[in-house]
């Protein structure tokens, strides 16, 4: 609904003016000051007046349509030639030429609001600025030819020579910079900020600081860039985050990435959802998805695969699917801690073993006897998991399933994934100290049958020494004589 200015307003200023006191009249009196406060210079300008006051029309056919309307200021031949509402400011020649109800609009610049009719509300400064709006309405241009095709669109903001020059419908747009938004037409919520800035766009809901950043957009929406060039090729990708000079330079339809760092996802093209913090990070992506780097250069040796973390400066992980490199944690000793473990629902913790995290504590007794059913062997792992084959010692989970299902971990499709060997070594342990305390029932039985040996060979001597007492003297020859 346009709105005009209040009457009471009008006659307010009417009656403050008419109690001011009277100065003494000039000699020669003001060329072109009329009843009303109005003020009229030029063949034709304000010739149709009737009751409108406090308006200033110079100019040849300036204000030349009004009747009624008040507080227009009009400079320019055929300036608000044809307008007969109130407020509106024009200077230049056929500034606001075609304005006939819009009010509170100020154009600047030959040509400026051109083609104005009932819009309100608008600022033209330049030549040719929003010379083809005709009902958008709290547009501001400022810069030669900036929002010049603009007809319905509300709400633009458009600074520099040609900014926002194509938009007609779209509303709430922001272009700073020569020509940002310079193709839109009809994207809404976007902001521009920088030469070349959103060049292209007709999409919606982007923001672009930088030169060139975002320059060839057209139907992307929801995209972020900042810095020169920063998404420079996306035509139309969707939901993309660039924070830096080059940042995802190269992306043309990829979507949902983030990419923050001098030419952080530089090489992306139709890669989807990845995240890469750090110069050059991810640099070398094309079309892998769901990547993440973290660090200077991480991930640089990911092209096309998906699912790989690199996390750490240099880190460059490998162009392998389903993969997680970080570094800093190899050749480095810890001396104290413990073992790190993961589900398959991607949870990284630790073990815990005190007695307070536990229930059902009992003893393990003949549970760990299924061990001797066990059967480790020998493997090397497929090529694509260990491409130098190395020998590897262990047990298959397929095995150890039919053995004990408790000791296999499953991936989240339920099938054996791994083996719980801190399960198996607790489970050894069990057989080690059944084991050791046989050995020690056997030793304390030994210890007992030597003592009782010992005994008996004591008495055993004993019995002889006193048989040797009782034994009879030899006889001899002589003795018989």
């Amino acid at each position: 609904m346009k709105t005009r200015i209040p009457p009471i307003l009008i006659t307010f200023a009417l009656v403050y003016f008419a109690l001011l006191p009277i100065a003494q009249a000039v000699v020669p009196p003001p060329d072109g000051g009329y009843p009303g406060f109005n003020t009229a210079e030029g063949q034709n300008a304000l010739s149709s007046l009737t009751t409108g006051s406090a308006n200033a029309a110079v100019g040849w056919f300036s204000l030349g349509s009004l009747t009624s309307g008040s507080f227009n200021t009009a400079t320019g031949a055929g300036s608000l030639l044809f307008n007969t509402a109130d407020a509106n400011t024009a200077f230049g020649a056929a500034a606001l030429l075609s304005n006939t109800a819009g009010i509170n609009n100020t154009a600047v610049g030959a040509a400026a609001l051109l083609n104005n009719t009932i819009a309100e509300e608008n600022t033209a400064t330049g030549a040719f600025a929003l010379s083809s709006n005709t009902e958008g309405d709290f547009n501001t241009a400022n810069g030669a030819w900036a929002l010049f095709f603009n007809t319905t669109g509300e709400r633009n903001t458009a600074i520099g020579d040609s900014a926002l020059y194509s938009n007609t419908e779209g509303i709430r747009n922001t272009a700073m910079g020569n020509p940002a938004l310079l193709n839109n037409t009809t994207g809404d919520d976007n902001t521009a900020i920088g030469a070349f800035a959103l060049s292209s766009n007709n999409g919606g809901r982007n923001t672009a600081i930088g030169v060139h950043a975002l320059s060839s957009n057209t139907t992307g929406i929801v995209n972020t860039a900042t810095g020169h060039q920063a998404l420079l090729s996306n035509t139309d990708g969707t939901s993309n985050t660039a924070d830096g000079v080059d940042a995802l330079r190269d992306d043309t339809t990829g979507g949902g990435n983030t990419a923050t760092g001098y030419q952080a996802l530089l090489h992306n093209d139709a890669g989807d959802y990845n995240a890469a913090i750090g110069l050059f990070a991810l640099g070398n992506v094309t079309t892998g998805s769901n990547n993440t780097g973290l660090g200077r250069s991480a991930g640089t040796s990911v092209t096309t695969a998906d699912n790989v973390i690199c996390i750490g400066s240099g880190v460059s992980g490998a162009n392998v699917s389903n993969s997680c490199y970080i570094g800093q944690i190899f050749g480095a000793t810890s001396a104290s801690g413990m073992p790190v473990f993961i589900n398959a629902n991607d949870k990284l913790g630790t073990s815990t073993s005190s007695a307070r995290f536990k229930d059902d504590i009992k003893a393990m007794d003949s549970a760990s006897n299924k061990l001797f059913a066990l059967k480790p062997v020998t493997f090397r792992y497929k090529k694509q998991i260990d491409p130098e084959g190395i020998s590897q010692f262990g047990l298959v989970a397929e095995d150890v399933e039919k053995v004990n299902p408790a000791l296999v971990v499953r991936d989240k499709e339920g099938k054996p994934y791994s083996v719980r060997y801190d399960q198996v070594n607790a489970m050894l342990l069990n057989e080690f100290l059944k084991e050791h305390r046989k050995n020690e029932e056997q030793e304390a039985t030994i210890v007992r049958l030597q003592k009782q040996v010992e005994a008996l060979t004591a008495g055993l001597q004993k019995v002889s020494a006193q048989l040797e007492l009782i034994k009879p003297a030899p006889k001899t020859a002589l003795n018989n004589q």
